[in-house]
């Protein structure tokens, strides 16, 4: 028996929650954090109470979240995932009438100390949802046709709330995490397969309706189809985003200009230099170096979040952490393939490093998830 054991063993009911937390991935959480916090520094110019300090604020405020929700028992939240899903779909029944605009959406909730997104709510109530769905129905009926339509719309009746808002990469988050869970929990591939060919079929359609009688889209939005796929076409206009984000990228080089030293955020061409493209704005100064580390510790906390999973012997928990990570993996992986010009301009942040109150502190509510279903597993 290693000392770890003998220590979880010995240690007193309440002592032994602490020694059970994965404080690998805790310490991954902190570390993309803080990379987070340094870039907020930098696009500010060196001022830390513009974006930097309040950030810190929220993070130190969510980490004990985090540990908060990391040590109320499974059970617990096992129980509330439908009260989570129904108080979602109700904050965004709330947004869609009340919400605050802001870049021509209407997304947040102005709570006064915090504009609450409740897409961001969404996201993990859904996956909480959905697995205690899958956790409570027989592995033998997850595939019947009846019981893959009720999961279904669990899943469209926010993502199409959320698109209206309108926020497409949002949507899009929901919809695949979601799909995820389903993956996960044993749906036959039949139905995955389907859905991947209906919807190569009507990007097919819509392409191939362009210019005729029964044109499914309007002019302008295969405009910006076009100019998603050649910045270059309107460069000062739609196109104007991408164009900079990618000069941005190309001139940090391996080892970058340095540390606040980035002239496209300095000088202002990037947009939304502190959210959605912070990450161009880290690898013009600390160039393919930078990012790699960055990438690494993600795929780290990846590692570690899927090797829970799979420890994890409570089908409601290991369906629950395999959807975080899920949703966590997208949301990175989307944000990076918008900047470098591989996915459309969505508006989706980089999770832990751009900046935003209601993402970090719900995020980091995920991940006590994580630590609550992990803490709590079967031994």
């Amino acid at each position: 028996m290693s000392f770890m054991e003998q220590s979880r063993n010995q240690a007193p009911r309440g002592w032994r929650k602490i020694l059970y937390i994965n404080w690998p991935l805790v310490l991954l959480v902190i570390a993309v954090s803080s990379f987070g916090f340094l870039m907020l520094y930098s696009v500010a110019g060196g001022e830390l109470d513009r974006w930097a300090r309040p950030q810190m604020t929220r993070f130190a405020a969510g980490l004990v979240i985090m540990f908060v929700v990391a040590f109320i028992p499974l059970s617990f939240w096992r129980q509330v995932s439908p009260l989570a899903y129904v108080f979602g779909l109700v904050l965004l029944v709330v947004v869609m009438f009340f919400g605050s605009r802001g870049m021509g959406a209407q997304r947040w909730i102005d709570l006064g100390f915090i504009q609450l997104q409740p897409s961001e709510v969404m996201k993990i109530a859904l996956v909480m949802v959905l697995a205690l769905y899958y956790d409570w129905l027989e592995p033998k009926k997850v595939s019947r046709p009846l019981y893959v339509l009720l999961p279904l719309l669990m899943i469209a009746v926010p993502a199409m709330m959320v698109v209206v808002q309108p926020d497409l990469g949002t949507g899009i988050l929901l919809v695949l995490s979601g799909g995820v869970v389903m993956f996960l929990a044993g749906v036959s591939y039949w139905y995955f397969g389907a859905a991947l060919s209906l919807a190569i079929g009507a990007v097919v359609a819509v392409m191939l309706s362009r210019g005729t009688g029964w044109q499914l889209l309007n002019n302008y939005q295969y405009r910006r189809i076009d100019v998603f796929l050649d910045p270059s076409l309107d460069p000062l206009g739609a196109g104007y985003h991408i164009t900079q984000s990618k000069i941005a990228l190309g001139s940090g080089g391996l080892s970058g200009r340095g540390f606040m030293e980035g002239t496209q955020s300095r000088l202002n061409f990037l947009p939304e230099k502190q959210t959605d493209f912070i990450f161009t704005t880290m690898a013009e100064e600390f160039g393919y170096i930078g990012t790699t580390i960055l990438l690494i510790l993600y795929t780290l906390i990846m590692i570690f979040a899927i090797s829970a999973a799979l420890k994890n012997k409570n089908r409601f928990g290991a369906l629950l952490i395999g959807g975080i990570a899920a949703t966590f993996f997208f949301y990175f992986a989307l944000n990076m393939a918008m900047v470098m010009g591989l996915a459309p301009v969505v508006g989706v942040p980089l999770p832990l490093v751009s900046y935003g109150g209601s993402a970090m502190m719900v995020l980091l509510g995920a991940f006590g998830l994580i630590q609550s279903a992990h803490i709590h597993r079967p031994r």
